[in-house]
């Protein structure tokens, strides 16, 4: 059998058994975009993928699109510079980064799936 080839989103097995503890692990709001939405959606999306030496929440490839959900570590100094510098790397791999904090999925859910099914449809024309 042929061995996957994953360079095209410097894919790191090492980190599978940690994004595999983290799908088990989901937060309230992961937990609800995923079974509220984008478990059915009809394009792929995969939850806790890596890409690079990073772990995102939700990613589809076929948009390539990255989802990712922000909690308050988000939005210390420190975490803004590392997710300012993660973004930075996924968007070599032509991905594009959605960031939704915890709050717009508890009071804006609808409104969030609508805009992440825009972006699905408009990445793939």
């Amino acid at each position: 059998m042929p061995k996957k080839d994953y360079s095209f989103t410097g894919y790191q097995p090492l980190l599978e058994k940690k994004a595999r503890s983290l799908r088990k692990a989901m937060t309230d709001q992961e937990r609800r975009l995923w079974y509220c939405f984008l478990r059915e959606y009809p394009v792929k999306f995969y939850r806790q993928r890596a890409i690079d030496r990073f772990i995102v929440d939700f990613y589809c490839s076929k948009a390539r699109l990255v989802i990712e959900l922000d909690g308050s570590q988000h939005y210390t100094a420190e975490g803004q510079q590392y997710d300012s510098l993660r973004t930075e790397v996924l968007e070599r791999y032509d991905l594009e980064v959605l960031r939704f904090s915890n709050l717009d999925i508890s009071d804006r859910f609808e409104g969030v799936c609508t805009f992440i099914d825009r972006r699905v449809k408009e990445r793939m024309k």
